[in-house]
């Protein structure tokens, strides 16, 4: 009997201790792969490796998604805009979770920041993004954050360009 009390405590702590899959991590592969990515936005190198073929981007959109292609031409036109930028290494966060559809995701929770290269006027913008990795390879971004401040920074740029236009006429 004494056997037969101890064998099931033990099966119980054994299947009570046994744990499924990681769910949650704050490190992984993956988000060595993000990192890098970002790394790459941080030094201006396009590569678009980490991608599948078929990844579909969206920044501050649900339609119409960007292809890897599209989203390192997005990043070159932008970059015309700024003497500087990059994300900041502070306060950078970020986890992999695996929802209950068994769907693998990345979060990251960083700050931008850049410089307008025609004012010199920084900014500085929390960003969130999100990816989804199959077989190692980001089939699925999103992005999210808040242009507003850029935004009325180049149109002011851009009507004192086109008011200095008009009174050279």
């Amino acid at each position: 009997m004494k056997k037969t009390l101890f064998l099931g405590i033990a099966l119980l702590l054994f299947l009570g201790c046994n744990q499924g899959p990681v769910r949650y991590t704050q490190n992984s592969s993956e988000i060595d792969t993000v990192k890098q990515l970002l790394a790459n936005y941080d030094g201006k190198s396009y590569d678009t490796s980490m991608y599948a073929d078929s990844s579909k981007t969206y920044y501050n959109t649900k339609d119409n998604p960007l292809s890897p292609a599209e989203v390192m031409e997005y990043h070159k036109q932008n970059d015309a805009s700024y003497s500087v930028r990059a994300f900041e290494e502070d306060n950078q966060e970020y986890e992999k979770v695996i929802p209950d559809n068994g769907e693998t995701w990345v979060n990251c929770w960083v700050n931008w920041k850049g410089t307008i290269a025609a004012t010199g006027k920084e900014i500085d913008i929390p960003v969130h993004l999100t990816y989804q990795f199959v077989e190692g390879k980001i089939v699925r971004e999103y992005g999210y954050w808040d242009p507003t401040e850029v935004v009325l920074e180049l149109q002011k740029i851009a009507a004192e360009a086109e008011m200095a236009e008009n009174e050279s006429e």
